[in-house]
């Protein structure tokens, strides 16, 4: 499973659907996300492991996305998966551009970058290096801390980004009473950083 396996007019797409950006800067906003399956890392903590197995997901053509997004009221798209960047998305970017769409990745940046955004969020996996192409480009990057030696490797790929990439810890949503308490006390240590809350998960949306 790798960008060569897929057409860039096709995509094993898990789901689909209007709602808010529950996490990170854009929290809030108005959003149309698109979830592929795939994924080669298999996190514990994943709260999507049905999107693992990318055979799983039936195979859209990436006009029918396209034609979809479309009829929402936002501006705003969301790639997530999974891991988006298994796939060629030059295409759906190419396309969503030309239509004066927003364009929003969520990638581990274990894989290699493809297509054009308006805003890379990085959350890198214990099990999978960020690549470093996405050092210099990365907006966002967001670190789910499932115990307190994931602030030091929050640090160790903070310094690899570039000086104006925001910082989010976030919790991971199992242990969110547990380590919450630990990422305020850190962030008050260490200012750089900002709170993610899954807020989605509070007020009980997708």
């Amino acid at each position: 499973m790798n960008q060569t396996t897929y057409s860039a007019q096709q995509l094993p797409i898990m789901e689909e659907f209007y709602s808010l950006q529950g996490e990170g800067f854009h929290t809030g906003e108005a959003a149309y996300f698109v979830r592929v399956g795939g994924c080669k890392i298999g996190c514990p903590f994943c709260d999507v492991k049905e999107s693992w197995n990318d055979k799983n997901h039936p195979l859209t053509s990436v006009n029918e996305i396209i034609h979809r997004i479309k009829q929402s009221p936002t501006k705003n798209v969301i790639l997530t998966g999974g891991e988006p960047m298994l796939y060629n998305l030059s295409y759906l970017c190419e396309k969503l551009q030309e239509q004066g769409v927003n364009r929003f990745l969520e990638t581990s940046g274990s894989e290699r970058l493809s297509g054009q955004w308006e805003w890379i969020c990085v959350s890198p996996k214990r099990k999978a290096p960020v690549l470093p192409e996405f050092y210099p480009i990365a907006n966002e990057l967001k670190v789910i801390v499932e115990d307190p030696s994931d602030f030091d490797r929050a640090e160790e790929v903070a310094a690899l980004m570039h000086n104006k990439t925001l910082l989010y810890l976030q919790a991971e949503w199992s242990k969110q009473e547990e380590i919450t308490p630990l990422i305020i006390d850190y962030i008050l240590h260490h200012p750089q950083w900002k709170i993610s809350l899954q807020t989605h998960k509070f007020i009980h949306i997708r």
